[in-house]
C-alpha cells in the first residue's frame, strides 16, 4: 500500500516559497566557496620582490642595477645588511629609507615578513 498525502493548496504555496528562498541561497553559497577555492594565493616573497624591488636591487638583490648604482644600494645579500633584525628589515621595508620608498600602505604585514624571508634567503643562494 501507498498512502498518499494530501497537501493542501496553502501549503503548496509555502513549500514553494522555503524553496524559492533556499535554491537561490544554496547556488550563491556554491558560488562563494567555488570562487574563494579559485582565487589566487597571495604573493610569495619572490613575486613581491620582483615586483617592487628588483628595479632598483636587481634580481639577486646585488644592486648592480643602473638605479642601484645611481644610488648606492647596498647589496642585500651582504652580511651588513643581513646582519639586521627581522624588526629592522621590517620598518625599513614598511616605512622607507631614502631614497627607497615607504611599501607599508601597499604591501601587507604578511606580504612584508614574506620580503624579510626572501631577502635572508638570497643571502644563502
Amino acid at each position: 500500500m501507498n498512502p498518499q498525502i494530501e497537501v493542501s493548496p496553502t501549503q503548496r504555496i509555502r513549500l514553494l516559497k522555503q524553496w524559492l528562498v533556499f535554491v537561490p541561497l544554496l547556488a550563491f553559497s556554491a558560488f562563494v566557496l567555488m570562487a574563494n577555492a579559485f582565487s589566487a594565493p597571495p604573493p610569495s616573497g619572490a613575486e613581491t620582490f620582483k615586483a617592487k624591488c628588483s628595479m632598483c636591487h636587481g634580481p639577486d638583490g646585488a644592486g648592480a642595477t643602473p638605479m642601484g648604482q645611481k644610488f648606492k644600494l647596498r647589496d642585500l645579500r651582504s652580511s651588513d645588511v643581513q646582519k639586521q633584525t627581522d624588526e629592522q628589515l621590517t620598518e625599513v621595508i614598511a616605512k622607507g629609507k631614502p631614497p627607497m620608498a615607504a611599501f607599508g600602505k601597499s604591501l601587507s604585514p604578511g606580504d612584508i615578513q614574506q620580503l624579510v624571508a626572501y631577502i635572508r634567503s638570497i643571502a644563502k643562494g
